[in-house]
């Protein structure tokens, strides 16, 4: 069964590209790729059609994540009906995002961190920051995703 995962920041060009990325890559590794269908949204429309930020990049490509070709988007009302799993990046993100979840949604909404134990936190946006701030995100992600695979198998 194919679980279709959409990751939601404020903008779409820093934390949930990078989620997307790291996420698929860890998927990727561990042989799960065809498992889980990934994508990124925004939750505002200032950045659509652009790509991740250019630190967000860099940092990635330190690690090897790719996120080149990403592009950001805003979320759209087709994508409650689509994805099984929305997943907010911070608790404002989950707000507008039970905002606009149509009453007909199948899809389930939740935090990055909810999975993580005593990490329990949100993530913080790094695009005021400096380098060390888009690696502290990343660092986080890396920590998230098998806890968040996990999550994503239980079916509960």
């Amino acid at each position: 069964m194919l679980i279709r995962v959409l990751f939601v920041c404020l903008g779409n060009t820093c934390r949930s590209p990078a989620a997307e990325a790291v996420f698929g890559g860890w998927l990727k590794c561990q042989g799960l790729a065809d498992r889980i269908q990934l994508d990124s949204a925004s939750i505002a429309d200032d950045h659509v059609g652009q790509p991740a930020n250019e630190r967000m990049i860099r940092a990635a490509a330190v690690r090897s994540i790719d996120m080149v070709h990403l592009r950001s988007r805003q979320v759209t009302r087709t994508d409650f009906d689509w994805f099984d799993w929305i997943v907010a990046m911070d608790n404002s993100n989950l707000t507008s995002l039970q905002a606009m979840m149509p009453a007909s949604s199948r899809a389930r909404l939740c935090l990055m961190l909810d999975y993580l134990g005593a990490f329990r936190q949100q993530i913080p946006d790094p695009y005021y920051g400096v380098v060390t701030d888009f690696e502290y995100v990343l660092d986080v992600l890396q920590q998230a995703c098998e806890p968040l695979y996990d999550r994503l198998m239980r079916h509960d």
